[in-house]
């Protein structure tokens, strides 16, 4: 799963992106609770109550009605008035011994601070001054809230109304963002720049009968009279057309008029005034680490060697006589690994997506409830967008999660990199992780719905390295993809920090993923705008999942034949995410438990 910047600042208190999770009650404390562990429950309710006062959009997925008519208050302002609540906070954590916690509340405990002091940290960086990304801006956000949004009365129609409306807002926040990042240097590249606008020009030319924050009021239940369906259908077009239409006609002037004659040509964040802290500051975030940008670079390029021999290995078994550079281009060019319609393409991820759910037994004793479906990427963003994507459901809201692949560009979307794909956004990754983390009734809300990036997105990574255990992988063709995949997180380490520390150019960030891997012309490119648009995101995938193999091959080596695979994997995902250093804590533990049996 990722989530564009939009979705980073509308969770800015919390430190982390927000996910849909379900409604869950707190549970009380166990019996054996400390007054240490008492205390910090009481501090956690309230901390839920902050959340869900600041964030509206997780707070709705979980039936919240008033939030729901509700957006995030992205404004500058907003968000340095935080500091106090949030210092409070830090405050009265630092008030409980952390001696006298149980394990699980040192958990919560030391989680929690690391979370209010990213937060506290973030404050003097201002990262809302990157307020779009190549992704685009406050449409993307009308797509995404449009295609994951389900109504299931009166009420939560007329409160989404209300949304609809308050769009125009986050519309102007944004622009203020932006622009405050023009008066103080923080600006997003010109090939960023561009992305958006396509996308904003796209948001403009929006017909009524392909508006995104319409669809949810054809989920309106059977039960809610033809009458009532159609004045609320009018009332939400008439906020779209009063309050939407003219808020995306600003935002493209906007772009087209006031940013884009001063977007720099270079790429890199470090080339900006306090680039190069803040992106440090970014690198530690997603990674969950304290990893220089240099380590970070280091550790690219010993991945890069390391996979490179392997996808030699696989390139011999296919038969391939020739050179590296050869195969590469034989991969990008013959019809033979290229569907020939979007249905195709669409057909053949449904069914490996089936055919992994199948795979799920052997390796996890417990499953989410929530399902899951595969759909194509909305037209309005594919052209800017990645291969695949997951966004997560609300079994709450009844909501499905979706596994969305980018049907457009056939000659772009290799079938040899689609197993990969499909187990890093459906299963064995993306959805399983999410969805338990959704379930995971008794874990406090500020774990429920963290987005701990290095977590999750290594876990993504890691599910396809499972797909060698499944056996998932049919051919050398689709092996050399899969590590042509990891190649391709591997390269991001190497790029990522070229470009905004190194202060690399966009060719030289580009030569790691058109020498060592086969994706496809197109893919760099996209992946290249969304790595100078997003920085330090890209760092988390690799780091994440080189320690997630770690704690496995830690936890096989002390078990020895007590190891169980399907126990391993429920111990890692059931709690829920955790940053790196405190998930090695949590995983010592059980394989001291697991030994002790």
């Amino acid at each position: 799963m990722k989530i564009s910047h939009l979705a980073v600042a509308a969770a800015l208190l919390s430190g982390a992106a927000p996910v849909v999770v379900m409604a869950q009650t707190q549970s009380p404390p166990p019996a054996a609770a400390t007054a240490a562990d008492m205390a910090l429950n009481g501090l956690i309710a309230d901390y839920e109550t902050y959340l869900k006062a600041t964030d509206p959009f997780t707070a709705a997925s979980e039936g919240d009605v008033a939030a729901m008519a509700r957006t995030p208050d992205l404004s500058r302002s907003f968000e340095l008035a935080q500091r106090a609540p949030l210092e409070a906070f830090v405050s009265r954590l630092n008030a409980i011994d952390p001696a006298s916690l149980s394990h699980a509340g040192t958990i919560n405990r030391d989680f929690l601070l690391y979370t209010l002091n990213r937060s506290l940290e973030g404050l003097d960086y201002d990262t809302g001054r990157l307020a779009f990304d190549s992704e685009g801006g406050p449409g993307t956000w009308a797509i995404y809230i449009g295609g994951s949004t389900r109504l299931n009365s009166i009420a939560e129609a007329e409160a989404y109304i209300q949304r609809i409306r308050g769009f125009g807002t986050l519309y102007a926040q944004t622009t203020e963002n932006a622009r405050r990042g023009l008066q103080t240097g923080m600006l997003q590249a010109r090939s960023v720049t561009e992305s958006a606008i396509q996308l904003a020009r796209n948001d403009v030319a929006t017909t009524s009968d392909a508006e995104p924050l319409m669809k949810p009021f054809a989920t309106l239940p059977a039960s809610v009279p033809a009458a009532e369906k159609a004045r609320l259908q009018a009332q939400g077009a008439e906020a779209v057309a009063s309050v939407i239409v003219p808020a995306r006609r600003a935002w493209l002037t906007f772009l087209e008029t006031d940013y884009l004659p001063k977007a720099p040509v270079e790429p890199g964040l470090g080339d900006r005034p306090g680039g190069k802290a803040m992106y440090a500051y970014l690198v530690r975030g997603h990674t969950t680490t304290d990893l220089t940008p240099d380590q970070i670079h280091q550790i690219g390029l010993d991945e890069v060697a390391r996979i490179r021999a392997r996808m030699e290995i696989e390139m011999r078994a296919a038969g391939w006589t020739g050179d590296f550079a050869g195969f590469l281009n034989f991969l990008r060019t013959d019809p033979q690994f290229y569907a020939h319609s979007r249905e195709e393409l669409l057909e053949k991820a449904s069914e490996m997506a089936k055919r992994a759910d199948g795979g799920l037994p052997p390796l996890f004793a417990t499953l989410p409830r929530l399902p899951y479906d595969v759909e194509p990427v909305p037209p309005q963003i594919e052209a800017n967008y990645t291969t695949g994507r997951y966004n997560p459901g609300s079994m709450q809201n009844g909501v499905a999660a979706h596994y969305i692949v980018n049907t457009s560009k056939l000659d772009q979307r290799p079938l040899y990199e689609l197993p990969a794909l499909t187990l890093h956004e459906a299963v064995p990754g993306h959805h399983v992780q999410i969805a338990l983390q959704q379930e995971a009734a008794d874990q406090p809300y500020f774990r429920r719905q963290a987005n701990v990036t290095a977590f999750t997105e290594g876990w993504g990574l890691y599910s396809e390295f499972l797909g060698e255990e499944m056996g998932f992988y049919r051919t050398p063709y689709e092996r050399f993809g899969r590590l042509s995949y990891e190649m391709w997180r591997a390269c991001r380490l190497v790029a990522d920090t070229g470009l905004h520390w190194l202060g690399w150019s966009e060719e030289q960030a580009r030569a790691c993923f058109r020498d060592n891997s086969a994706l496809a012309p197109h893919n760099i490119e996209t992946e290249l705008q969304r790595y100078i648009g997003w920085p330090g995101q890209a760092t988390a995938y690799k780091i994440g999942e080189i320690r997630l193999r770690e704690i496995r091959q830690r936890a096989e080596r002390e078990l020895g034949p007590k190891f169980n695979v399907r126990t391993f994997h429920d111990a890692l995902l059931t709690e829920g995410p955790l940053p790196l250093d405190l998930l090695d804590r949590r995983m010592d533990a059980w394989i001291a438990e697991e030994k002790a049996k």
